[in-house]
């Protein structure tokens, strides 16, 4: 029989078929896209990303990252921070999940090319779409449709405007060996070296606009990347997802349909990394229950960090100040990008 039966092949999904494979366990992958599985996201792997993709055999090629760096829109002030101890590394979603791909089929991972819907348990086991398994994990992306259809999600507050992130690829040398996040009244851009010719930029905003109206608002990124798009723009949100559980009997949820709160400090893919490694010991072990405990030990920081920024981002008086509170502190500000390296 199938131990773990995972719906999603994006980068959580495939993390936690390596674990599981890596520990024994029988696991099926169901993803009905065709690889590779494109994503609107920064692709900047923070230096926790990069070591917990060693652990699991998967190589991968980009553009070393060494750090953070804050700016205004105008780029007058800067903050800076350097990682500690390894380095970030700016990969392609469309490099990555291939290479993650293949390291789980190496391991005897089978994929099914089929959306998992209709979830039932019944006893020791869980069906969906055909297959049974004594575990289905659910990895389907932020808005996962496993998660909706159990229930699961929880309720958006009114008071937060909800957020979105939009992302193109420019064919320019990255002119740093930084991720800088550059600050706007109402939005952030943040600007990922990719390869010697490709550095990615994602907007994230509370703003309906289209992406040139939203990159617009930072004239000195916008002048830089003037005439030099090379991939149409992709969307992705609401970013917030609150969720009352990541465990329903044997149902279990990773990477983004385990909730998520912003992409404002790049944590996301160490998050999931990190958890699907939880996730198939607890499994393992029997004890299920036990992943709600790891996941929010382990994602303490990450809601802790994002949830201050995003605070301080939404009210009137901080929102202007953060980059010159975060150049005015220098070791506060190495230490909360430090935090979550």
């Amino acid at each position: 029989m199938i131990d773990l039966l995972i719906a999603g092949g994006g980068p959580a999904g495939l993390a936690t078929a390596i674990h599981g494979a890596l520990a024994g366990l029988e696991v099926v992958v169901a993803e009905p896209r065709p690889t590779p599985v494109d994503k609107a996201c920064g692709e900047g792997l923070m230096p926790g990303a990069v070591r917990a993709l060693s652990g699991l055999g998967v190589a991968v090629t980009g553009a070393r990252f060494t750090g953070i760096r804050y700016t205004d829109g105008s780029g007058a002030r800067a903050a800076e921070a350097r990682f500690r101890a390894g380095h970030g590394l700016g990969v392609r979603r469309t490099e990555l999940q291939p290479a993650m791909a293949a390291r789980a089929a190496e391991l005897g991972v089978r994929f099914v090319a089929r959306r998992l819907d209709d979830v039932r348990q019944h006893g020791r086991q869980v069906s969906a779409a055909g297959l049974t398994a004594r575990y289905l994990v659910a990895a389907d992306g932020l808005h996962s449709p496993v998660r909706r259809a159990l229930g699961l999600g929880g309720r958006p507050s009114p008071r937060r405007a909800a957020r979105y992130g939009l992302r193109r690829h420019y064919a320019l040398a990255p002119w740093s060996d930084l991720v800088e996040v550059h600050w706007a009244e109402r939005s952030e851009a943040y600007v990922t070296p990719l390869a010697s010719g490709l550095v990615g930029v994602a907007v994230l905003t509370s703003d309906r606009a289209p992406y040139d109206v939203q990159l617009a608002r930072f004239p000195a990124l916008s002048a830089r990347l003037h005439r030099a798009a090379a991939t149409p723009v992709r969307g992705a949100g609401p970013l917030r997802q609150d969720v009352r559980t990541r465990v329903d009997g044997r149902v279990l949820l990773v990477g983004d349909a385990a909730g998520y709160v912003d992409a404002l400090t790049g944590e996301g893919l160490t998050l999931a990394l990190t958890a699907a490694g939880e996730l198939v010991r607890c499994v393992r072990a029997g004890r299920p229950a036990e992943y709600e405990r790891a996941w929010r030990r382990l994602s303490r920081s990450y809601r802790l960090l994002t949830g201050c920024l995003l605070r301080a981002r939404e009210n009137p008086f901080l929102g202007p100040r953060v980059v010159p509170i975060a150049a005015g502190l220098p070791g506060v500000f190495r230490r909360g990008v430090n935090l979550l390296a």
